[in-house]
């Protein structure tokens, strides 16, 4: 699609937005995108809703339309706060439940009913319920990335940002942590706790090997690797640093390395690299496919319909709403201390 079959006016009104994008979208790609934006932010006033987007979403999503964006517990912290009366979940489907679980009485959106998580689906909660039976009295902590039946099972919520400080916050010397293996040995390299692991893994970050990113650090002299901790645990030892998206960006925002790799999903190094004209961002590409689902086109039908919509029974709300409240506390109290 060319900018001549677009309105003009369209294109001047979201002029300012390509700005931020403009590193990253070709000129080429935007008429296609523009008059998506348009609808999109002008429904946004209409409805009084907000869009929360994951770092994995797509610029055009991320930069353009987003209101809240960063990691999974900055979307988890920001979904309770909002005063919006519609939330639109640009991300996956365990990241909207987590929205309406902290937002019971406002409407939650997800684009696509489809976008899923290889990661939350590698676990049930008849599953955790069998790891508790097998071990009595141990707490378990679930990642996020898991489904509201799941997190009903479990004690607390962390994500791979609080992961270690919600461990370290339980008074147990063993602690089951589900459902991600990669993100419990990271934790277990950090801590006097004994963790009992779940088998599960990201497609995406698992997908990275020590080889591939000594191959890049080889043809790229000077080269800085940041990785998440879901990747294996060999990639994570070739890495020169280890975070959370959220840690991962600021990394980058307040260290300039010359030159960086982002092993993560590969709409991160898009956003973060928006704006920054002094980082050089080498780019391994492993795509989210559930993460793809959710495009322009698809939220924009979703503010137009309200559908669809995210709906828990409440008996798993209720439990599973508690273990994200507990893993907020965490933090809360952290900052008290700080502040203190």
């Amino acid at each position: 699609m060319s900018a001549s079959h677009i309105e003009p006016a369209i294109l001047d009104k979201v002029a300012p937005l390509y700005e931020r994008v403009k590193t990253v979208i070709p000129d080429i790609e935007w008429p296609a995108h523009a008059p998506h934006i348009a609808a999109i932010n002008a429904l946004k006033k209409e409805k009084n809703a907000v869009i929360l987007a994951h770092n994995y979403q797509t610029p055009e999503i991320f930069h353009c339309v987003a209101d809240i964006t960063g990691d999974s517990l900055a979307l988890a912290r920001q979904a309770a706060d909002t005063d919006a009366d519609i939330i639109v979940l640009a991300g996956v489907h365990f990241m909207a439940e987590t929205a309406k679980l902290m937002n019971p009485e406002k409407t939650v959106l997800i684009p696509d009913l489809g976008a899923g998580c290889s990661l939350a689906e590698s676990i049930t909660a008849a599953d955790v319920r069998a790891l508790r039976a097998q071990h009595p009295g141990v707490p378990v902590v679930t990642y996020v990335n898991t489904s509201a039946e799941v997190k009903a099972e479990c004690d607390i919520c962390c994500t791979s940002g609080n992961a270690l400080e919600v461990v370290e916050s339980l008074d147990s010397d063993r602690v089951i942590f589900l459902p991600d293996e990669y993100l419990a040995s990271y934790v277990a390299g950090q801590t006097d706790k004994e963790i009992i692991t779940w088998k599960g893994r990201c497609e995406v970050h698992e997908r990275f090997t020590a080889d591939e990113l000594e191959s890049f650090r080889s043809g790229h002299e000077g080269l800085i690797i940041i990785a998440h901790p879901e990747c294996p645990p060999e990639v994570l030892a070739t890495a020169d640093f280890v975070g959370s998206t959220a840690q991962m960006q600021d990394y980058v925002v307040s260290e300039r390395p010359p030159k960086v790799l982002m092993v993560t999903e590969c709409s991160m190094s898009d956003n973060v690299s928006a704006g920054i004209d002094d980082v050089e961002f080498v780019r391994p590409c492993n795509l989210c496919p559930h993460m793809k689902k959710i495009t322009l086109a698809k939220i924009r039908e979703s503010l137009e319909t309200l559908s669809p919509a995210v709906e828990i029974d409440p008996a798993i709300a209720g439990p599973a709403r508690a273990a994200v409240e507990r893993m907020l506390d965490v933090g809360r109290s952290k900052m008290t201390e700080v502040a203190a």
